[in-house]
């Protein structure tokens, strides 16, 4: 889960200083990192071919309590739940946008049956 926090550090470092804390302590950034992530979801989007363009297809959002699995073995988790393809993970808190990461896993792909849930 290592790659997680590069993704999240920019923001967590915004939060802080919106609360005045432009030097904040290791301990201070690690609580709000914890915090922020309590209350984070991740959506996960394939690129799909669309006309002559591509666009993307909303296959799962998780929230904190359920994405355990997916950060720790990414790859792997969309391989085994959506198969191969270009997959795009959008990090939010609330409606508050903090990051994306691409992960391209090679396989069938087993989402294009799957209905878009829209995001």
């Amino acid at each position: 889960m290592d790659w997680v926090w590069p993704l999240y550090k920019d923001y967590v470092l915004k939060e802080l200083r919106r609360f005045d804390r432009e030097n904040p302590t290791h301990d201070e950034i690690q609580q709000t990192f914890v915090q922020i992530m309590s209350e984070s979801t991740v959506t996960v989007l394939v690129q799909e071919p669309w006309q002559n363009a591509v666009r993307f297809k909303g296959l799962a959002k998780y929230d904190a309590g359920n994405m355990m699995p997916l950060l720790n073995e990414p790859e792997n988790f969309l391989l085994e739940h959506f198969g191969g393809g270009k997959f795009k993970l959008n990090f939010h808190q609330g409606l508050n946008f903090i990051a994306t990461k691409n992960f391209k896993p090679e396989g069938d792909p087993k989402w294009k049956d799957m209905p878009d849930i829209g995001y």
